[in-house]
């Protein structure tokens, strides 16, 4: 059931892709609802197994036609202006707009691709969805209000568990990429939704790891951690009665930020209204306090871990795991060689004082 806070309508694109806008008021367009293009999304993306490092690949050589920084004047991203040069929004009273990619990596409509000798060779077959989280493309999602966090919770949570109803999905992923830095090509604020038709191979190991905690300790490793984390203090960014933030004992990046709910649960569907709120408080400081950082707008890459579809995990720990990545010299963490070449992640500040700078800011307005 939808949260009373939430209002939500589907639509239908010229180019047969859905278009679903949410907002906290009832939603009123202003205009016919657009695409860049009439034509048919035709994607053939596939999977190949990676034999050496047991996972699956994707390919999706359409996205080579993708949209790649468009000059000022076009905004794709942004609701159409002109019905001559016509955007993927359309004119409108809604807070949040969420549609099927143009160009997607994975399809639930991919055929089966040939073969290839010698190799496990299947469609990919999944989904992925832009998250736009304003209409204003002067914005960040730093710079929205609290309303629009507790709505974009709302919206990840609507997403998700629409995507899982399908028997396909295995894993659904919001993420945000911000800023050229991490190869982002449209800079109006947005986020993408990836559905994946398996367990990716991180979330595997955390379903593993997490199993094998709660046999041994008999309760959750969220738990534990949001225990331990409060009772130490020093990593500890903003506590709040539902939801904290802390840059994480055993921190790969510098600066790296957890958002994490004080109760253990999986998904944020299982978040009360109460803790939702707290949640998008602290997610929100979490965001702001890496702008403030160095005084410019952080690059990073934000990404929510829920537990898989289809089923009950009560191991899985929910939380945000947010990669700052910014170039300043000697401050942040690049992947290198030790990094790509063997996953072993090595960083030269330790997150105790990381935490503490973070701690120490002060925001406009607070």
């Amino acid at each position: 059931m939808q949260p009373t806070s939430m209002h939500k309508a589907e639509y239908l694109k010229p180019d047969g892709r859905l278009l679903w806008l949410y907002g906290t008021a009832p939603i009123q367009l202003e205009s016919e609802v657009p695409s860049p293009s009439p034509d048919p999304v035709e994607a053939r993306p596939q999977l190949r197994w990676h034999p050496l490092r047991g996972e699956w690949v994707m390919y999706a050589a359409h996205r080579q036609n993708r949209t790649f920084m468009p000059p000022p004047e076009y905004n794709p991203l942004a609701p159409t202006r002109d019905p001559e040069n016509p955007t993927e929004l359309p004119q409108g009273q809604y807070d949040i707009a969420v549609f099927q990619n143009r160009f997607p990596s994975l399809s639930l409509q991919a055929p089966q691709p040939e073969p290839v000798p010698g190799l496990d060779v299947r469609a990919g077959v999944g989904s992925c969805e832009v998250v736009v989280f304003t209409q204003d493309p002067n914005q960040t999602l730093a710079t929205l209000p609290p309303d629009r966090f507790r709505l974009l919770l709302d919206v990840w949570a609507d997403r998700t568990e629409s995507l899982g109803q399908d028997s396909r999905i295995r894993y659904v992923l919001p993420f945000e990429n911000r800023g050229v830095e991490v190869g982002v090509t449209l800079h109006h604020p947005h986020g993408q939704l990836y559905a994946y038709n398996h367990i990716p191979p991180v979330q595997e190991r955390v379903l593993s790891q997490m199993r094998e905690h709660l046999t041994a300790h008999g309760q959750p490793w969220l738990s534990s951690f949001v225990a331990t984390e409060r009772e130490v203090g020093v990593r500890l960014i903003h506590d709040r009665p539902h939801a904290l933030s802390v840059v994480p004992p055993f921190a790969r990046y510098t600066y790296e930020t957890w958002v994490l709910p004080a109760r253990a649960v999986s998904r944020i569907s299982e978040l009360s209204d109460e803790e939702r709120d707290d949640f998008a408080l602290v997610l929100r400081d979490a965001l702001r306090r890496l702008d403030a950082l160095f005084g410019v707008r952080m690059p990073y890459l934000m990404t929510v871990q829920q537990a898989p579809c289809g089923g009950e995990y009560p191991e899985w720990p929910l939380h945000i795991e947010i990669y700052p990545y910014l170039r300043a010299p000697g401050r942040m963490k690049y992947l290198a060689g030790t990094e790509q070449g063997a996953g072993e992640f090595a960083n030269d500040a330790l997150p105790e004082q990381k935490a503490a700078e973070l701690r120490a800011l002060t925001l406009e307005g607070e």
